[in-house]
């Protein structure tokens, strides 16, 4: 029988944590557990040190993932389904890749969108993760893409696309009203903080919805992450690693080559790069056997992809995503969206698909 799932701090017992860490560790018995820090982004995220009668190898230290503890927050996150999606990727998904991911300790979802996951705490492994000042330097990007083709190719075929649609299968609807007046209160009010671009496809999005989401899924089918930007990456020596599973869902591949090389490189190293990279994708998609894609095809795809950095970044400008902790992480965000919107020259590629 299934444990109750805590949903918060104070849930999470010696005797809650010796059950669901026994899995891995059999015989494990937790003496104590610490708090060390806790958080409230997209989902509450605690750093547990745990104390041992017996450790059975389990770690000194978890990162656990909790929906929000706003009512409001934890019912949008819920009815999304992020928590569930993750739990799966964990469960189904993550034992199969060879891509650097957090290794995860215990993953469960419940009813009502609740949700428990413990992780690896990155960072007492000694793994960097962005506060935003940062992104991935240029060096690591085709390792990254490479692992990003791995399971991009590996879940492709039908049959494996079978496996999880279950739980990824993300059946696109009209947008909601709460997105469109949002941005359009962001035009109106927040214009002198966006470029031309920027302001120009969120317009162009308000009108266009409809096509513009159909372009963005445009292609090949397959399991993506689903959101690769900086925020959801790590570093690990040489090796960029990937966090944040709660949007893995079937997709176009290009929604992850293309958030990756965007919103998750260093600006300067993309400009210089990424043709390139673009290049170096489709070759390691076609050596694992992956469907072909042309270049011209990628790449009109890929500048069209780069305006969703405007949809992934705009709640930055209101309330409660405005945070004072958060803005600097959100400003360059919505720099390097910006940055690609003018580089790729993807309002024009946008009014091209729209044929305005």
């Amino acid at each position: 029988m299934k444990q109750q799932l805590p949903a918060d701090a104070t849930g999470l017992t010696p005797e809650w944590l010796s059950n669901a860490l026994s899995a891995r560790h059999p015989g494990v018995r937790v003496a104590a557990v610490e708090v060390l820090d806790a958080t409230e982004r997209t989902n509450h995220h605690l750093r547990l040190g745990l104390a041992y009668d017996v450790r059975a190898g389990a770690p000194e230290t978890l990162f656990c993932k909790l929906p929000p503890r706003d009512p409001e927050h934890r019912a949008r996150i819920g009815a999304a389904g992020m928590g569930s999606r993750e739990v799966h990727f964990y469960r189904a998904v993550a034992p199969t890749i060879s891509m650097r991911v957090p290794v995860c300790e215990f993953a469960e979802a419940g009813p009502d969108g609740a949700f428990l996951m413990l992780l690896e705490d990155l960072t007492a492994r000694g793994c960097a993760i962005s506060d935003g000042s940062w992104a991935v330097p240029g060096r690591l990007a085709r390792a990254a893409i490479g692992e990003l083709a791995e399971l991009h190719v590996r879940w492709e075929a039908p049959e494996r696309l079978a496996e999880v649609a279950s739980w990824a299968t993300s059946r696109r609807g009209k947008a909601p009203d709460f997105v469109l007046s949002t941005l359009r209160h962001v035009i109106d009010h927040c214009g002198d903080r966006l470029s031309d671009a920027y302001l120009e496809i969120a317009r162009l999005y308000i009108d266009h919805h409809d096509a513009i989401e159909a372009a963005w899924e445009r292609g090949p089918q397959t399991l993506i992450h689903g959101d690769a930007h900086i925020g959801n990456l790590f570093v690990d020596g040489d090796r960029v690693g990937f966090l944040d599973w709660g949007m893995a869902k079937i997709g176009t591949p290009m929604r992850d080559l293309g958030f990756f090389l965007t919103m998750g490189l260093e600006s300067e190293d993309r400009r210089r790069e990424e043709r390139s990279l673009v290049r170096h994708y489709l070759a390691a998609r076609e050596a694992l056997g992956g469907r072909s894609i042309d270049f011209d095809e990628a790449w009109q795809a890929y500048r069209i992809e780069a305006a969703y950095g405007v949809i992934a970044s705009f709640l930055s400008l209101v309330p409660p995503y405005d945070t004072e902790s958060r803005r600097m992480f959100t400003t360059n965000f919505r720099a390097r969206a910006m940055a690609a919107l003018d580089d790729l020259d993807s309002v024009a590629a946008v009014r091209a698909l729209l044929g305005r």
